[in-house]
């Protein structure tokens, strides 16, 4: 059985996910042991609270600096025996002990074909930038921003007329499908990262 945490800031659409395939039976032997959020009043907080998960809002503001801060949220992910990450909508950068804590056990979804577009605002960055196909990406999370292994991506096609939304709308449709497939093919130990490539075994 693999224990999971989920970070989250907002409304943890992917959070939803996950837990629901989970609860589907399509990720078997595994179970959310923690949702830990920056946001008080985060709407993916208050699923986990409404389905008696585990729930953690930790404040930045009683906390001196980023470390300090993760590592409060280490020591409640021990405590869970957690084996695997998930960021959904985390709205902050992790701290380099948090990521050798969990080394190759944090998984972020972006919504970009990376390394194009990296950071904030990635759909509008797309657009802008004239592309025809965008899309989103699952990878492990390493101490530069939307850089680590990357798991799985699926593409999107960019239409002529599309407004930002559409394409938010579009991406994350894939990204509901994709997350929960990176999750499962971890839990089912079919992943191997050697360097920045991930091998997956679909045997």
């Amino acid at each position: 059985m693999k224990n999971i945490a989920v970070l989250l800031s907002g409304r943890g659409s992917n959070f939803k996910a996950i837990y629901n395939s989970i609860e589907a039976g399509y990720i078997v032997n595994a179970r959310i042991k923690a949702v830990v959020s920056n946001k008080a009043e985060a709407p993916g907080l208050q699923f986990a609270k409404d389905r008696c998960l585990s729930s953690y809002f930790v404040n930045p503001s009683e906390f001196e600096s980023r470390t300090a801060y993760d590592t409060e949220i280490i020591d409640i992910l021990k405590s869970k025996g957690i084996d695997l990450v998930c960021l959904a909508g985390y709205m902050r950068l992790l701290s380099a002990k948090f990521v050798d804590t969990f080394k190759n056990r944090i998984m972020n979804i972006h919504p970009s074909l990376l390394p194009a577009f990296p950071g904030l605002n990635a759909q509008k960055q797309a657009l802008e930038y004239g592309v025809k196909i965008s899309g989103c990406t699952v990878h492990f999370v390493d101490k530069e921003l939307d850089h680590g292994p990357i798991i799985l991506q699926k593409a999107v096609e960019i239409k002529g007329n599309d407004t930002v939304k559409d394409v938010s709308e579009r991406i994350l449709i894939e990204e509901h499908k994709i997350y929960p497939e990176a999750v499962r093919l971890f839990v089912e130990n079919r992943l191997t990262v050697n360097n920045r490539k991930v091998s997956i075994d679909y045997s």
